[in-house]
Order: structure tokens, then sequence, then C-alpha cells
């Protein structure tokens, strides 16, 4: 696993390391902004995950996912914490929950 002091910084890092993908959130998937794609929490597995707390304002937290798909495409998922619980499913909410 990388360590990156900013959100740019592990972006910028994780697209040269192939993870080219944008993928949206969803209620019960995740959706390729590229491609179209829609890929339900059984057919992604969260590879690396990274944590940023804002600097200011608790609402500037956000959290990065690098995902890799079962058809090989690769990825990045930027979601701020907490913001999810209450619009996904509970399978979402259990594939993206951080184990500390």
């Amino acid at each position: 696993m990388h360590t990156y002091d900013t959100l740019s910084e592990a972006l910028k890092d994780l697209q040269k390391r192939g993870f080219t993908l944008d993928f949206n959130l969803k209620e019960k998937e995740i959706e390729s902004k590229n491609t179209k794609e829609i890929f339900p929490p059984d057919f992604f597995e969260i590879v690396e995950v990274y944590r940023f707390e804002g600097m200011s304002s608790a609402g500037d937290n956000s959290v990065v996912y690098a995902i890799q798909t079962q058809t090989g495409g690769k990825g990045v998922l930027v979601d701020a914490y907490g913001v999810y619980a209450n619009s996904l499913s509970p399978k979402m909410i259990q594939k993206l929950k951080i184990v500390h």
C-alpha cells in the first residue's frame, strides 16, 4: 500500500498505475463514467483504500477506493466519509466499509 499526503497526489499516482476508470456510486452498484458499464458489489473488488481529512472542515473528508472489476477494468471511486450510508443498499455499504 502506498502513502499519499493529498487526494490529488493519490489520484495522479493511481492513474499512473493503471487505475484509469472513473466510477460513480449508485444505490446498488458502481458505474464507470468512461464505459457506462454497471458493476454490482459481487463484480468488483476494492484493492486499495486511502482516507483524507480536510484541514478546515469535517465536510472536506474523503476516501479514495482503488477498484478492480471482474472484467479487468481498474479505476477509482472518490466519496465523502459517511455520506453514502443513507442512500445505498446494505450490500453496497458492506462492500465499501473501511476496516480499521
